[in-house]
């Protein structure tokens, strides 16, 4: 799929692509594909995710809003924002593509072997999502892993470490908003194709988290889940950030 032809929506402020799960990884395997490590000149395709959390966020710190207009693509992770573009006239979303799925997509939805770059999370669980991922399918190669704990300010090893590794896919797990400030804080040391964030999903992965059953999902409720079976993480944060969301798309859709 051409980049240049992707359509997008303004949902909550954030331009967000509209496109389905199998068109997302058709773009993440286009440009690893066409990318030129040795150059020198070519940059990493940066990709960040969009929900309710999120578009709640950038409307109320305009740091994190400018960093996620820097975004090559935004892609909807959230069902409400699939659901929410269909308030505004022009293109909708045609399904969610939620990040949990996508690192499932990539290796399903094609059989070429990517290499794959897991950032954040802790030490024990980016191991064993590492060790889960690579053990399912043959052409998931885990080029390397580190935990989230690291100085920000002083990240110069881990950089490398990433641009030693070869990987055609930079997955950053670090948690909105430091994952998308720390990528465009970083993108023009990295020399990789594709850089994506990916919030909590390794936990997902290993099964530290659950995820809602496939109904509360079509229904956008999967938040509702989460809220109910991780209150102490959850639960207030969706409280909070899922009217001020909604507010913060019609606000936008007023304009």
């Amino acid at each position: 799929m051409d980049v240049d032809d992707i359509e997008s929506v303004n949902v909550g402020g954030l331009k967000t692509a509209c496109i389905s799960r199998k068109q997302l990884v058709e773009i993440i395997q286009g440009v690893a594909d066409g990318y030129d490590r040795s150059s020198g000149n070519s940059k990493p395709f940066v990709i960040f995710d969009s929900n309710g959390h999120g578009v709640s966020l950038a409307n109320a710190d305009s740091s994190f809003m400018n960093a996620l207009s820097q975004a090559d693509l935004i892609h909807a992770d959230g069902q409400s924002i699939v659901s929410m573009s269909k308030w505004i006239d022009g293109p909708n979303i045609p399904e969610r593509s939620a990040t949990t799925d996508t690192i499932h997509d990539i290796p399903m939805f094609n059989s070429r072997v990517m290499r794959h770059y897991l950032l954040g999370g802790k030490e024990t669980v980016v191991n064993e999502c590492a060790k889960i991922l690579s053990e399912k399918y043959d052409n998931f190669l885990v080029a390397g892993k580190h935990n989230g704990f690291f100085d920000r300010s002083n990240c110069e090893s881990v950089i490398q470490e990433i641009n030693e590794s070869n990987t055609d896919v930079l997955w950053v797990g670090l948690g909105k908003p430091l994952e998308q400030k720390w990528i465009i804080e970083n993108k023009s040391k990295l020399n990789v194709p594709v850089i994506i964030t990916c919030g909590g999903c390794y936990n997902y992965i290993t099964g530290d988290y659950s995820r809602a059953p496939e109904w509360l999902q079509n229904l956008g409720l999967e938040w509702l889940h989460r809220a109910l079976t991780e209150p102490r993480k959850f639960l207030w944060r969706y409280i909070t950030t899922n009217p001020h969301s909604i507010y913060c798309v019609l606000k936008h859709k007023s304009r």
